[in-house]
């Protein structure tokens, strides 16, 4: 995006009516930049109403990323976060895999309003209009080895269902390994990417992304059904939401250090979308397996009652999708 575009949009933040000459001025540009950078609003999900004699108006705008009012929400959590807010980047995981190497500490947060270049598991992209999503990573260091952290994705997603129910979300469940859904619809996911010894320590990276207000122009872009945090209840203060997953995250990634994921697992199991349904995994090799799922091992592995007996299935290249005729 054209950092002009963002700086329009955030003059036109206030949802009143503001001249082509008015946002030029304040901007040091020309009519006609501004006429152009209101015109690529609409490639990332946003309405910019033009009215002859009145200028321009920012239909429906967003609620801004702003570290300070996610720390005041925090309250005296925001001590075991660094919250980073930049307009735009390729990947905040990307960006912070290279904080991680220049020595970045447990709790530094990194967030920002455009995300370029996305990325999700299994190398599909993330779609996210401006405004309309919180996309951060955190960074959490671990004394163990990477072998240990194997269900760290599934305590993460019990911490982010745990946020949005508490910012009045219903119907929130999580797929294994790292989806969340909201009734069958993918409201967002969950990327870790990990650095360190296979002993230990290391350092993960932990990628979020949650559909906050989807424009319907992105939604023609995603290849699945997808919802928005609005339609789930769990409003559009993207600050309110991610302070909420923050302090969700620091007690559960506490716990996880300490006690692994066993304890977490009969909670895992109540929020698995499919939790006892026939499902199909697929391997990668063209021969999928047909079961029903029931429940995850103590390492986070899937379990799998199949006709050959139960299997175990950890995440990496694995998929895990419902039977058909399931819901």
């Amino acid at each position: 995006m054209n950092p002009l575009t963002l700086a329009t949009l955030r003059l036109l933040g206030d949802g009143a009516f503001h001249s082509g000459e008015e946002v030029a001025a304040a901007l040091g540009v020309t009519r006609a930049t501004v006429w152009n950078a209101v015109r690529e609003a609409g490639e990332f999900g946003l309405i910019v109403e033009s009215v002859r004699g009145r200028g321009y108006r920012l239909d429906e705008p967003p609620v801004w990323l702003d570290a300070m009012q996610v720390a005041r929400q925090l309250e005296a959590r925001a001590r075991r976060f660094r919250i980073d807010v930049v307009e735009q980047l390729e990947s905040t995981n990307s960006a912070l895999l290279d904080r991680v190497d220049a020595g970045g500490e447990t709790g530094m947060v990194l967030a920002t309003e455009v995300q370029r270049a996305g990325r999700g598991r299994r190398g599909r992209s993330w779609q996210s209009g401006l405004g309309g999503a919180l996309t951060f990573s955190l960074l959490w260091r671990f004394e163990q080895g990477a072998a240990a952290l194997t269900g760290l994705s599934l305590v993460v997603g019990v911490a982010v269902a745990r946020a949005l129910a508490s910012l009045g979300a219903a119907d929130v469940r999580l797929k294994w390994p790292n989806d969340i859904l909201h009734r069958g619809r993918k409201l967002g996911g969950i990327l870790i990417e990990v650095r360190g010894d296979a002993l230990g320590p290391t350092a993960a990276v932990i990628g979020i992304g949650l559909n906050v207000r989807l424009a319907p122009v992105l939604k023609q872009r995603i290849d699945q059904p997808v919802t928005d945090a609005i339609e789930a209840g769990a409003g559009s203060d993207r600050n309110r939401m991610l302070a909420a997953v923050l302090t969700e995250l620091a007690e559960l990634l506490d716990a996880f250090a300490r006690d692994g994921f066993g304890p977490l697992e009969p909670e895992y199991r109540r929020w698995h979308a499919l939790q006892d349904a026939a499902v199909v995994v697929d391997l990668g090799d063209g021969k999928p397996v047909h079961g029903h799922a029931r429940g995850t091992a103590s390492d986070g592995a899937l379990v799998v009652e199949t006709p050959a007996g139960m299997r175990r299935f950890h995440g990496g290249e694995v998929s895990l999708r419902a039977a058909p005729g399931e819901r």
